[in-house]
């Protein structure tokens, strides 16, 4: 598990808080692997499904492959009045279930 980012210790609470894991990769780097029962929005897509994702009405944990693109998306979802962190790399987040 890494420690670069700061939000990674918050991913227990969030998991705690019945949050919604959102990869943003791609199809096919889903396809490889991902965190069981998570939710699937490529990045490029992430904006049209911003009203979707609202009426959930839970906190999100974003992860990608390296932690780049759930940092664009979370910040997407902040700028949403949506509860997000980062989650990093989606094997981080694995860890923790």
């Amino acid at each position: 598990m890494s420690n670069h980012n700061p939000e990674f210790k918050h991913v227990r609470e969030y998991l705690d808080k019945d949050a919604i894991v959102l990869d943003v990769r791609t199809d096919a780097e889903y396809e490889e692997g991902h965190v069981e029962n998570s939710l699937h929005i490529v990045l490029d897509e992430l904006e049209y499904e911003i009203n979707q994702l609202k009426a959930l009405q839970k906190p999100i944990i974003t992860c990608c492959r390296s932690g780049a693109r759930s940092e664009r998306a979370k910040e997407l979802l902040l700028d949403n009045d949506i509860d997000v962190i980062n989650g990093g790399p989606w094997q981080n987040v694995e860890y923790y279930l």
